[in-house]
């Protein structure tokens, strides 16, 4: 996923697991051109979901990624390294232009994977009250 990252639909996370939302990011792309490892991993899977190819890497500190859709040669178990071309963008994602769909989970949370990219912010919880100290 060459720089820079054009986000052509952000994250959007769903307020239930159920819920409606966009578990990850859509990047624009060239069909066809080379997708890189988002991070070091382990490719977790590789394969078809339901009609596309789908790339799944498992990461430091429980992240798991996953691209799509990506046809690649690697098979589960094969070690890559940020940056590394792991794939080819198939067409088919359904977006306004060519692109990439890049989901992320920590845990199997889904989270914006735009942190991967160095392009997002970690989220700070603020406390929703402040307890007064009584002396």
């Amino acid at each position: 996923m060459p720089e820079p990252h054009l986000v052509l639909r952000p994250f959007v996370a769903p307020e239930h697991r159920w819920s409606p939302g966009h578990r990850g990011v859509d990047l624009a792309m060239t069909e066809g051109g080379a997708v890189s490892a988002p991070d070091d991993g382990v490719v977790h899977f590789a394969g078809t979901v339901v009609d596309r190819p789908v790339l799944s890497l498992r990461h430091a500190g429980g992240v798991l990624s996953s691209m799509e859709p990506v046809s690649t040669q690697l098979r589960a178990g094969d070690v890559v390294q940020r940056g590394q071309a792991v794939g080819v963008l198939e067409p088919g994602h359904g977006c306004t232009a060519s692109c990439v769909h890049l989901g992320a989970r920590i845990d199997g949370e889904y989270v914006s994977p735009l942190m991967m990219l160095g392009l997002g912010r970690a989220s700070v919880l603020l406390p929703t009250r402040h307890d007064e100290v009584q002396g």
